[in-house]
Formats: C-alpha cells, structure tokens, sequence
C-alpha cells in the first residue's frame, strides 16, 4: 500500500510540475503580424503544412482547431515561417503575440478545404512542382497533451531539420492538451483510429510518389492500429518508411501488433527509443507498471524483426528526453539523412550517415 501512494504521488508531483514550470504558450494558427508581415519577412523558409483532423474546428483565436471530437475528417492547411536566426533542433516558439517572424515561428493563412477534391488538387499542385523523387508526402502523427498550434510547429521545425524533399501532411487528433488528461486523449486515439482508412483513402487518391510515416509517442499506439487494420484488409498502400518516436505502447500489445504485420511493412519499421524517457516512465506507472516501447530494451525489440535507433546516451535535445527525434540536433540529422536515402540508415549505403554516427552516441540495431 505504502508502495502504491508512493507511485501515485510520485505522477501527481510529475504532473504537477509541468503544470505549473511549463506554461503552454500561446495558440498562433493565422495571427500574423501587422507589423512584420511573415510573407514579406526576408530569408524566411517557407512550409506549406496539409492538415487532416478529427478535432472540431474552433472560433478561439489562433487556434484553428479545438480538443473536441469531430464526427467527421476536417481537411485543412497553413503555411509557417521559420526565422532566419532558427537553431538546428530547436523551436523558436513565440511567447507573446503577434510573432515576429524575424526571429520566431509564425503560422498564417489557414485554409479550410470544403471537400476531398479540394484537398487533393492542391496536394498535387504541390507534387507537380517538385521533381521526380521528391514528390513524396511524409505523415506525421502527433502524441500526447498537443494543440494544433503544437502538432503544426513541431512537424515544421522537423521538416526544416531533417531538410525532407516532400510534402508534409499532419494528422491531429482530438488531444486535450492537458497533462492531466491522459486518458481522454489514449481515447481519442482510440476513436480516430475509424478515421485512418479514410484518410489513407484520400492520401492515396494524391499523385504523390510514396508516403513515410512519423509518430510520436502516443500517436504511435494510433499509427501501428492503422497498420495492424490496413494489413487485416490487405491494403499494403505505398509507404517506404515508418519511424516511431519513443512509442507510448504497452510492450504486450506492441508485440502483438508487429505479428499481424506481414514482413515487408516490419522491414520498412524503425522504432527510435531511449531508456531515460521520462515522460514513459510515469506512462508506465499509469498503466499499471507494464513497460513502454519506447523505453525498452533495443536488442528484445530487434528480436520483433525491426530497426531500432537506441538514443539514450543522447542528452543534447532541447525538448527533453521524450522528443529526441526532434530535439537533438543529431538525431534530426540522422532521421533525415535515412528518410531523404528511402529509409536506408545502415554505415556504409548512406552517404554522411558514417559521420553523423561517428560524432554521436547512436546505436542502429538491424537494418
């Protein structure tokens, strides 16, 4: 008993704490500086971010879409700035509004798209535009306790990062970005889960040339019951990699997914983890003790026939030990180093992939 209050107080202090040391920053989706116009700001890069959602859109300033679950796919997109001054790994996010584009992210125009085809033309207007070989769409899943504005700062400074040559596209479930409220957003997951063949659908209806996945932490658990479903249906899709981010998946339930996976989607799979993940360890606590994915043992989980990237000797990332994947400016490196050579992250196949392993506490298991 003594054991148990002790682990209860143990995630009340945790959460508490970043209640109150972290205070969320302002919502900004389509507040633009009148000022400092971010599209006539100088040496900014630019990111058009192509948004599917299952939250319900929202009348509060700057913030586009709210936790409130939709019955139906919104389908969206913003266009975001990236300062001149921005530092590899980090997120310069604004603090106080309007931002200054000079020196912060901005997120402006956002457009609402009235149907599929809407979506999709744009999407291809887009493809059109590159070359052959990077007309590819990299999707990006967000975790736990993220707005819009978060999910949408997050996957640019990692486009940026990575220096990705496609397309970026989010999907934003109905999270309530609230610390406190961990299990309205793993139900969340739960309920969005209906929405992926869909979205997958109208992915698919693009003339884009492939699609990699990204997921972070609980959007993990959402990204492998997608695929687990789409293998179930025999729908393989055109995906060429799937990277998951400190996945916040009971082990048990992990290990039964990858058994419904045929071969040629595990051997497209790399699982990025870290055994100092803080924020996993208190997501075990909350689960009854049974272990996480992504703070489990790399050689157990290359046994499941997968790539693991183990990340934790690494302790350079400015978004702490739960956000490696974008937060170090190393891993961004690596990641997209690996995405931008179609998933190959083996020394030697990789040209710059030797280097950045030299110089960093990496160790890639598999592959």
């Amino acid at each position: 008993m003594r054991n148990r209050l002790f682990s209860v107080s143990l995630i009340v202090a945790f959460l508490v704490s970043l209640m109150v040391g972290c205070g969320r920053p302002p919502e900004l989706v389509g507040i633009d500086n009148p000022a400092i116009p971010a599209k006539s700001t100088p040496r900014v890069s630019r990111h058009r971010i192509f948004i599917v959602t299952t939250r319900q859109a929202s009348e509060v300033v700057g913030a586009f879409y709210s936790a409130n679950r939709a019955p139906e796919l919104g389908l969206a997109s913003v266009d975001v700035t990236v300062p001149p001054n921005h530092v590899l790994g980090q997120l310069e996010r604004p603090k106080s509004l309007p931002p200054d584009p000079r020196a912060e992210f901005a997120v402006v125009d956002p457009v609402v798209y009235g149907s599929d085809e809407a979506f999709i033309t744009e999407i291809d207007r887009q493809v059109a535009a590159r070359p052959l070989g990077q007309r590819r769409l990299l999707l990006f899943v967000h975790g736990y306790n993220n707005t819009t504005s978060d999910a949408i700062l997050r996957l640019t400074q990692f486009i940026e990062d990575t220096g990705f040559q496609g397309i970026p596209v989010l999907f934003t479930w109905a999270s309530a970005a609230l610390t406190r409220r961990y299990v309205y957003d793993l139900n969340s997951a739960l309920i969005a889960r209906s929405k992926v063949k869909e979205m997958a659908d109208i992915l698919g209806r693009t003339r884009a040339e492939s699609v990699n996945v990204v997921a972070h932490s609980m959007g993990t658990f959402l990204t492998m019951e997608g695929l687990v479903d789409a293998a179930q249906a025999g729908r393989g899709g055109r995906i060429d990699v799937i990277m998951l981010a400190s996945p916040d998946i009971d082990i048990d339930l992990f290990r039964t997914q990858i058994g419904q996976l045929p071969p040629s989607l595990r051997d497209r799979m790399y699982v990025l983890i870290s055994k100092d993940d803080s924020a996993l360890r208190v997501s075990r606590r909350i689960a009854g003790g049974v272990p996480r994915v992504g703070a489990a043992d790399a050689e157990d989980l290359e046994g499941l026939g997968i790539t693991v990237i183990d990340l934790s000797e690494i302790d350079d990332s400015s978004s702490g030990s739960h956000s490696k994947f974008a937060g170090s400016p190393e891993v961004v490196q690596l990641i997209g180093t690996g995405l931008n050579s179609a998933g190959r992250f083996s020394e030697g196949t990789t040209p710059g992939l030797t280097e950045i392993l030299a110089g960093a506490p990496i160790r890639i298991l598999g592959n």
